[in-house]
């Protein structure tokens, strides 16, 4: 399932991936935690993710914080702050993260985490990259509204879960905004 939703979203073309990720500001604009949100964590895109950074812009210019997943030596994240004109640097993985010096805010201080994802279905069972990154770093964390970004495309009838997998509260595609509460 993974590598062939994978290849779908890679084959989008750049008109395709900018036109999702302008649709994309209408649907999360709708979450009921977006006018009182201070802070969000967003991603950088990669692989053919959609693209949250004019999400990013529209949040800053609604005075929204936004921060990055900076990946760590133990296999979670940490959540750096990032303005627009901090300069980014690849990971591991190739992946743009702030700084090493980049200010951190603990993941249960954010008011709403985006969350990239390659499968998602109505009942907030996300399929990510395989590495757990976000599994691992929001088990025991309670707070923030976990939100999936992703292509209507992505959707699947049922993604396998294992206990450990962290539920979304919503997922916002190109196309809609689903309330995954209302679905479980």
């Amino acid at each position: 399932m993974r590598s062939e939703l994978r290849a779908l979203r890679r084959a989008l073309g750049g008109e395709q991936q900018l036109h999702a990720a302008q649709s994309l500001i209408t649907h999360v604009q709708r979450l009921p935690h977006w006018q009182s949100s201070h802070s969000m964590a967003l991603y950088c895109s990669a692989d053919g993710e959609i693209d949250p950074l004019p999400l990013a812009q529209a949040a800053r210019a609604a005075g929204k914080r936004i921060l990055l997943p900076v990946i760590t030596t133990t296999g979670s994240l940490e959540f750096a702050h990032w303005n627009e004109s901090d300069a980014l640097q690849p990971n591991r993985f190739g992946i743009a993260e702030p700084a090493a010096h980049a200010e951190r805010t603990p993941p249960g201080d954010i008011d709403i985490i985006f969350l990239p994802l390659v499968a998602w279905d109505r009942t907030g069972r996300r399929l990510g990259m395989g590495g757990g990154y976000y599994d691992r770093t929001l088990e025991a964390v309670s707070g923030p509204l976990l939100v999936g970004l992703a292509h209507a495309r992505q959707e699947v009838d049922a993604v396998p879960c294992e206990s450990t997998d962290v539920r979304l509260h919503f997922v916002a595609s190109d196309r809609a905004l689903v309330n995954c509460e209302e679905a479980s």
